[in-house]
């Protein structure tokens, strides 16, 4: 080849080409981690390093194309290939096992089933002002959840999944105060209330929700049943008083408008000095990646107009409703608090 024609064959920014191409083929590992948890193959590394062979055995699988999704998940230190063709758990492998203590697989299936993969998919429509997951699916995220039957299940064991390794982040960050009576509005089985209450025995719950939702609270769990009591309610209507208000992943469901009929309803009922603390990923300005923006994401996808907020976002989203920003509080992963009060 000649010193022209090699010339010729020079690609500007060369490295910027190929890393466009790599990132494009992104969703192949969530693909591949999916695979691993349905087989359950962490399981059966719980006791140490097995070959592939071994492995393919026992989840029945075939053995070579075991091997390829192993592979490209031990490349994000989600297993490891110790010697060719043998694996072992990492520290965050050892989370997909079914019986770990705060087991993360409902909540990696929950994450990477077609309900939340498939809009994800389509934000075309959602640039263009189409919901996608009501473009595919003929109803809302809600309803489509509520309407679910038995499937509905592993849509709510993996949301219980993945709280219980957040609320731990959450609820050691915040200095509750002694007596107060803590209201988790929407807050499902009650997995975050529980944690609050177990860590402040002190205070007083309150879990609110809908009525169908509240007959599978977990709050018997606590083991005093004077300490919480259950209100069911609509917070597009209504709010119980209290003097802490827990939001978690409740302002990201919602545009603008009801998100602030929400808080507005709070507003209402709040004992004086009370506070609400909304617990959603702070979204960062600028160009620093943050798990967050991944979020956000996700409740384009699967969300009619929610999303998750900047600071300045969500000063006026409070604003909206007589509420001030006090204080966001950096929790240790990717769900801050944001701490409000009344002006």
């Amino acid at each position: 080849m000649t010193k022209q024609i090699q010339t010729q064959l020079v690609l500007k920014n060369e490295d910027a080409a190929l890393h466009l191409l790599d990132q494009t083929m992104g969703y192949t590992y969530q693909a591949a981690l999916r695979a691993v948890a349905q087989l359950g193959v962490a399981d059966y590394l719980a006791d140490g390093p097995k070959s592939v062979t071994d492995l393919a055995q026992a989840v029945g699988a075939e053995p070579q194309k075991l091997q390829r999704l192993l592979r490209v998940t031990a490349t994000r230190d989600i297993f490891r290939e110790v010697e060719p063709g043998v694996f072992e758990l990492t520290a965050a492998a050892d989370y997909l096992r079914t019986d770990a203590d705060h087991s993360l697989r409902s909540a990696v299936l929950m994450l990477t089933d077609e309900t939340f993969w498939r809009p994800i998919g389509e934000l075309i429509e959602s640039a263009r002002g189409n919901p996608p997951f009501r473009h595919l699916y003929g109803k809302s995220f809600f309803e489509y959840w509520s309407q679910a039957g038995a499937q509905a299940e592993d849509f709510h064991v993996g949301m219980s999944s993945m709280s219980q390794v957040e609320n731990i982040f959450l609820v050691r960050s915040y200095e509750f105060p002694d007596g107060a009576t803590v209201a988790d509005i929407a807050g499902g089985f009650g997995g975050l209330l529980l944690r609050v209450l177990q860590t402040n025995p002190s205070l007083h719950g309150i879990l609110y929700d809908q009525s169908h939702v509240l007959e599978r609270n977990r709050l018997g769990e606590l083991g005093d049943n004077s300490r919480w009591e259950l209100s069911s309610g609509d917070f597009f209507k209504s709010a119980p008083k209290a003097d802490i208000y827990l939001l978690k992943y409740i302002m990201h469901d919602w545009p603008d408008e009801q998100a602030s009929l929400i808080l507005k309803n709070i507003r209402k009922a709040m004992n004086p000095g009370a506070r609400i603390l909304i617990m959603d990923p702070l979204i960062p300005e600028g160009n620093t990646p943050h798990s967050g923006k991944l979020m956000d994401l996700l409740c384009m996808g699967i969300y009619e107009g929610g999303r998750e907020r900047t600071k300045k976002e969500f000063e006026q989203l409070l604003a909206s409703a007589d509420l001030r920003l006090n204080r966001t509080i950096d929790t240790g992963c990717y769900v801050s608090i944001i701490e409000a009060c009344a002006v």
